[in-house]
């Protein structure tokens, strides 16, 4: 095309064309561990990194390929990395930038399953987490010492689904030098595209919006290729010499693509969170509707939470897309097409009317998920927030009255019976 695609065409077609041998216009399925050599040559020069091409699926395939190329498209990035999961994206993200000791900067309003993994999964790294308040940003600056390596945010906050401030807390990672992370799973970049407001690298859970449809899990980091990490000498995974690798260095080698080089190839091979072919296909097929999708959702999660802000068992409703939410300016800021479709309220009832109200509802599915088509529901005290400390659930936004739902594309009127005949038996 002699145009800048759109977002919707990059939805569809980046990364992915005819399949050459075959003629199929789908990406097919590469279900294969592994990849013949032309010769040993052409073999050396693949395990060298001095040529591109596939060794081997547990650090490449090309389903998996297309699907990174599309991912860095729709975020604006240089390169990405496909793996397992969400969980498995960070691990490789930090295992680039963290030697034991040292400490990072994260937002204490997080997935609670990521705040699991950094405040006790990372420990036996010797990875210490450190916690901020993204309603006072201060709070990332004064913690911030000469061991500290990477800040880490959420665009759109889980489970509160309230929008956070990029730009401030990217001008406070490059004042100090350090590069940003910002975990986009419930904006996708239909909404919010990171990289354009300050992030250095964007991670994914690929199982929400981004697939969409709650068949596969996987998981995704983007390298903005915009930090340099040989500048300050604390990244030594990009920028000294690889004794694995005949001593390149990576950040010289691969310029503004060698985070997500570093990720595959010195975090993925050793440590092998490798996302599946199949899972791989199944994630392409839901992204090519993924804005689709996203409006519907942010259309229908308007229509609903202006409902239950009116509901007289409803103490609170918090979403941003509303005009006195709080976070209202933020949303209009960072993701003008809509508020998202995650968020949550709270039950004049406490936590009892919270359990009674998840088990009342017929169309919702209640689980432990976001991002379906389904509509879904969730009393994050009960259950994804439980293993933290009353403070903690609070802190985090997951307060014993707190309900998540995650709006799906069905028809709104039946989203709002489902929820008017639920309130009724609470």
């Amino acid at each position: 095309m002699t145009r800048t695609p759109g977002f919707s065409t990059l939805a569809v077609h980046a990364g992915a064309k005819p399949d050459p041998a075959t003629g199929a216009r789908a990406t097919p399925i590469y279900q294969t561990t592994s990849y013949v050599f032309d010769d040993a040559d052409h073999a050396a020069s693949l395990f060298g990194l001095k040529a591109f091409g596939n060794i081997y699926t547990r650090i490449m395939n090309p389903t998996q390929a297309v699907l990174e190329e599309r991912l860095a498209a729709l975020e604006g990035g240089t390169a990405a990395l496909a793996a397992a999961s969400g969980h498995g994206a960070q691990v490789l993200v930090f295992h680039n930038l963290m030697q034991p000791g040292d400490n990072f900067i994260a937002a204490n309003k997080l997935y609670g399953g990521s705040i699991n993994q950094f405040g006790h999964a990372f420990k036996n790294y010797g990875w210490e987490v450190r916690w901020a308040d993204t309603n006072d940003v201060s709070t990332f600056e004064s913690q911030i010492d000469d061991r500290t390596k990477a800040i880490f945010i959420e665009s759109l906050a889980n489970p509160g689904g309230t929008f956070v401030d990029i730009e401030k807390i990217g001008d406070i990672a490059r004042r100090h030098g350090l590069p940003l992370i910002v975990d986009n799973t419930l904006a996708s970049p239909y909404l919010v595209r990171p990289i354009e407001h300050g992030a250095d690298i964007v991670v994914h859970s690929l199982t929400k919006f981004i697939g969409g449809h709650g068949n596969s899990i996987g998981g995704a980091l983007i390298d903005g290729g915009t930090f340099d990490w040989s500048k300050s000498g604390k990244y030594p995974m990009l920028s000294q010499p690889r004794p694995e690798y005949g001593g390149i260095v990576l950040h010289e080698t691969f310029g503004n693509f060698a985070f997500a080089i570093a990720a595959r190839v010195l975090g993925l091979r050793d440590l092998g969170p490798a996302i599946s072919p199949f899972n791989a296909f199944l994630i392409l097929t839901g992204l090519e509707t993924l804005p689709l999708r996203m409006q519907r959702h942010c259309d229908n999660a308007i229509t609903v939470a202006g409902w239950l802000s009116n509901h007289p068992k409803v103490a609170w409703v918090n979403y941003p897309g509303l005009p006195g939410d709080k976070n209202n300016a933020l949303q209009k800021k960072y993701s003008p097409q809509g508020a998202g479709a995650v968020f949550t309220f709270g039950l004049k009832g406490g936590y009892e009317a919270g359990v009674k109200f998840v088990e009342a509802l017929e169309l919702f599915s209640h689980l432990a998920n976001v991002g379906d088509t389904k509509s879904l529901v969730i009393h994050p005290a009960s259950t994804t927030h439980r293993q933290l400390t009353d403070e903690q659930k609070v802190k985090a936004g997951a307060g014993p009255d707190t309900v998540r739902l995650s709006i799906g594309i069905e028809d709104v009127n039946d989203i709002v019976a489902d929820l008017e005949q639920a309130l009724g038996k609470v």
